[in-house]
């Protein structure tokens, strides 16, 4: 098998059908030795339904459901695992990267020689506030994690399958995709794409809040270390404090204490006690997930046709 198109089924319906025909379409304008792979992420809708009664007429075509929803960037992974193909194309089902990008990627991954060719935004889509917070998170990034993570890098990737199979080994069930795609390393270059937008997002500010914050627990320690620093001064501040007050009783003695600054301090060192200790809870928290070994999705079933399962 020459060439894998991998995507993700949740809230596709009224997508999949197109998605399969122009990603057969941009397949065949490279090879005839091609497959489709889709995995149904637990989708409410009828994506599965239709994808399977596509699938029993075409043999290029592969669709694994999962027993629920796990989540997209787990479902990618399940689908580069049932992928066989020499390349793997990487997109989402939802049309906004347009299945002909991969003419474009396949003519720049063998032009120079790359092992991964991605997309990315030269501009964020959606409002003020949503480019904001998203200019805040890979900033953020960039001072948190050892390696830094493309501004603005989208799902739609032609990869090699010796890269496949490294971001493959990676063993954690917790996983962030974005940055085990940009930690496994190999030679890799950005492409510039027009992304479309086809209505709301399926990630939710707390869905991306929760993935900002399993990021940097997922790919740093420096929270971690932040905190043993903070820690040393507030001992130091606290000690030369100390020390004034000391010599303001020796030599001049002390007036009546205030009471809201006491108060202050209380509730503000109480506060970020309580928020280191929410730090360390969330390092634990993985910790915790990981050493239980559980799988990272399950497989209720893989539809394909009758032709498609004699093939080799």
């Amino acid at each position: 098998m020459k060439l894998s198109i991998v995507s993700t089924l949740y809230k596709s319906e009224g997508t999949v059908a197109e998605f399969v025909r122009r990603a057969s379409a941009a397949a065949l304008a490279i090879t005839e030795s091609y497959e489709i792979v889709l995995v149904d992420d637990g989708s409410p809708d009828g994506a599965l339904a239709i994808a399977v009664a596509l699938a029993s007429t075409d043999p290029h075509l592969k669709v694994v459901e999962l027993s629920r929803n796990f989540g997209h960037h787990k479902a990618l992974m399940t689908g580069l695992k049932h992928a066989r193909g020499d390349y793997c194309f990487l997109i989402d089902s939802d049309l906004e990267e347009a299945p002909e990008l991969l003419a474009e990627f396949w003519a720049k991954l063998h032009d120079e020689g790359k092992d991964v060719v991605y997309g990315f935004q030269a501009r964020r889509l959606g409002g003020w506030a949503r480019r904001l917070t998203g200019a805040i998170a890979y900033r953020l990034f960039d001072w948190l994690l050892s390696v830094p993570i493309p501004t603005n890098h989208l799902t739609v990737r032609l990869m090699r399958r010796s890269y496949v199979d490294s971001l493959l080994s990676h063993g954690e069930t917790q996983l962030v995709i974005g940055g085990l795609w940009v930690i496994t390393g190999y030679r890799q270059q950005g492409i510039s794409v027009a992304k479309s937008n086809k209505g709301a997002t399926t990630y939710s500010f707390l869905r991306s809040w929760q993935i900002f914050l399993d990021s940097v627990t997922n790919f740093s320690a420096a929270p971690l270390v932040a905190i043993f620093y903070i820690g040393i001064l507030i001992s130091v501040v606290a000690g030369l404090f100390a020390i004034s007050l000391l010599l303001r009783w020796a030599f001049g003695g002390i007036g009546v204490a205030g009471w809201v600054s006491v108060m202050l301090s209380v509730w503000f060192l109480g506060g970020l006690a309580i928020l280191f200790i929410g730090v360390v809870g969330l390092y634990l928290s993985k910790i915790f997930v990981e050493t239980k070994n559980r799988p990272l999705t399950i497989v209720r079933a893989v539809h394909q046709s009758a032709a498609a399962e004699d093939s080799p």
